[in-house]
């Protein structure tokens, strides 16, 4: 019997040691026992296909395309208000930052009014239904969907521990664009200026929590029955 296993090791090692492993620099794909989607149905660079008219594998763009973070001159209207789309850059309205410290108050660069700042609010709310709610909950209070499935850490912005006095906005936006724990970053995701209106929507969400309930009753009333709060 120890020369069957010993035999069986054998072979074992030589398989293993034979077969193809990711990063082999050959042309053929190597054998993966999970092969985890490296093998889709796709065209190498500058290969023909007799699947279009034209033979050509290499497709142009569709009509209209545009990267993810550009728009024509760097800017695009969002609630009525123009928008630098790239990040990167320093100072304050890119980074949080502020002498060193996270900072607290809208960046000037938002150029906020009395006139915009509705339609900057609502931008921050949708920005956040798309990107935050499954997490954090549509009321900011961590009870988004992922918990649900066991999720851990995920936090209660609504709550104190995230105020303005003991997590300044900066934070959020550092937070928003590298991540914390098990949130992954949103930088690519969130355009510069959202990630602010995402950070005056949270600010919002604390105000409302402390606000008396007489003074919000009718909108209160109104986000419970279309499933906002809880």
């Amino acid at each position: 019997m120890k020369y069957f296993f010993l035999a069986y090791a054998i072979i074992a090692a030589l398989f293993i040691g034979l077969m193809p492993v990711r990063g082999s620099k050959k042309s053929d794909s190597p054998w993966r026992l999970f092969p985890d989607m490296d093998e889709q149905d796709v065209l190498k660079a500058q290969k023909p296909d007799a699947f279009f008219a034209d033979g050509h594998g290499a497709r142009q763009p569709v009509a209209g395309t545009q990267p993810i973070g550009f728009n024509p001159e760097g800017l695009k209207e969002i609630g009525g208000i123009p928008e630098p789309e790239f990040g990167g850059q320093t100072g304050y309205y890119y980074t949080g930052d502020l002498e060193g410290y996270f900072g607290n108050g809208m960046p000037a660069e938002l150029g906020l009014t009395a006139e915009n700042a509705g339609a900057f609010l609502r931008r921050g709310e949708e920005v956040f239904s798309v990107n935050c709610a499954i997490c954090h909950g549509k009321s900011g209070d961590g009870g988004g969907i992922t918990g649900q499935f066991g999720v851990p850490g995920i936090a209660n912005l609504a709550g104190d521990t995230y105020g303005q006095a003991t997590y300044p906005d900066g934070r959020i936006f550092e937070v928003i664009t590298h991540g914390k724990g098990n949130m992954g970053s949103y930088r690519h995701n969130i355009p510069v200026r959202d990630r602010w209106a995402v950070i005056a929507y949270v600010r919002a969400i604390q105000t409302a929590r402390k606000a008396p309930y007489d003074a919000v009753k009718e909108s209160f009333d109104k986000a419970k029955s279309e499933g906002k709060v809880h």
